[in-house]
């Protein structure tokens, strides 16, 4: 069977379905691959065919597992007829709808053919599961912060003459601290909003990236963090950047607490001047980059899986540490690509993570 096979009596060919049709045999060998399953993969039908289908059609669970690994067609319980409707994730994160029918020559035998419908997640679908997510996660970021705000001011208001100054000022700066945490998961999800709906506002105005990066590097050594756990290789020479400065802090910040937490050894920060027509790993496929300033924030950490890179981006994406919001990388993605920027995360080479972001630079005409 290919995808010019009939079906049946009605002479329907596979590439007339409105759905994606993939067929594997008892070999577990692509014999169909049809038009939409091509379109919605990105995959020609002629470089499936012939293949095995978890190499024509690679699925993992929306937790990042290898689908086929899970699921066994071929080796697991006979008793089964197939696998309902699921969303799975293509390597690149495409999320596709799949269902899949286990075609046996008689009850509880060897599996004779294998046939999987695709279709493309509903956008609807997913607005709603992602705003499902973003409640709970929500409610569950704000439930602790502000029950120890609830906490410690009844108790003062009820015993206020009991403690001591010292014991006052404790409890007010734990109050503060718990205050700033709401407030920055209220600018989280202002943020994701506004990125999702298409309207983060730029504020543009002349930025200095290194002196920027030097501030927030002061910033965390004020903080606690060591001195010596920093390296900055910062180029003389780089191109004026026009950008909304509270944004780029916010990449900054974001990038650099990430590694400090995350990471271990010695987090090194390099600051670059981009020229223009170089090739810019950010970029897809390699291509040309016009002139720009790039930032590499690099840790000596565990780094983060290779069947995790594609997610990382993404909404919810915590790694392995399930605590804060997972939507910080979102937003750094958003609004480095708000500035007509680009941002890729890999491996540095010392092994741990390695994030870098490009941004074009240039003024406005009236200014030039």
């Amino acid at each position: 069977m290919d995808t010019e096979a009939g079906v049946g009596e009605l002479d329907l060919l596979p590439d007339d379905l409105p759905e994606g049709l993939v067929v594997a045999d008892d070999a577990g060998l692509v014999v169909c691959f049809n038009a939409e399953a091509a379109r919605l993969t990105g995959r020609p039908a002629a470089e499936a065919l012939g293949r095995r289908i978890e190499e024509a059609l690679p699925l993992e669970s929306t937790d990042g597992r290898d689908w086929w690994r899970l699921t066994d067609p071929y080796h697991g319980p006979a008793d089964r007829p197939g696998q309902p409707e699921r969303t799975l994730l293509l390597p690149s994160g495409q999320e596709l709808l799949v269902t899949t029918r286990y075609a046996r020559s008689r009850p509880a035998g060897p599996v004779r053919r294998l046939v999987l419908t695709v279709r493309g997640g509903h956008a609807g679908g997913r607005a709603e599961r992602g705003n499902a997510e973003l409640i709970a996660t929500v409610a569950h970021e704000l439930r602790s912060p502000l029950t120890s705000v609830k906490g410690f001011t009844a108790t003062m208001l009820d015993k206020w003459e009991r403690f001591t100054d010292e014991q006052k000022k404790l409890m007010l700066q734990t109050v503060d601290s718990d205050a700033d945490r709401v407030t920055r998961l209220i600018t989280e999800l202002l943020d994701v909003s506004r990125i999702d709906s298409g309207r983060l506002e730029i504020r543009r105005q002349p930025v200095r990236l290194d002196e920027a990066v030097r501030r927030h590097v002061e910033t965390l050594v004020n903080g606690g963090v060591q001195a010596d756990r920093f390296h900055l290789r910062i180029a003389d020479s780089l191109p004026g950047l026009w950008a909304d400065p509270d944004k780029i802090d916010q990449v900054l910040g974001n990038l650099l607490e990430n590694a400090v937490r995350h990471g271990a050894g010695t987090v090194t920060i390099e600051v670059d001047r981009v020229p223009s027509g170089a090739p810019s790993p950010p970029t897809p496929e390699g291509a040309p980059s016009q002139e720009g300033t790039s930032v590499t924030v690099s840790d000596e950490g565990p780094g983060i899986p290779e069947d995790a890179v594609h997610r990382v981006f993404t909404r919810f994406w915590r790694g392995n540490d399930r605590g804060g919001t997972g939507l910080g990388l979102y937003i750094v993605k958003g609004i480095v690509e708000a500035h007509g920027g680009t941002v890729a995360v890999g491996r540095s080479p010392q092994g741990g993570a390695r994030f870098r972001f490009t941004l074009p630079a240039g003024t406005p005409a009236f200014l030039s």
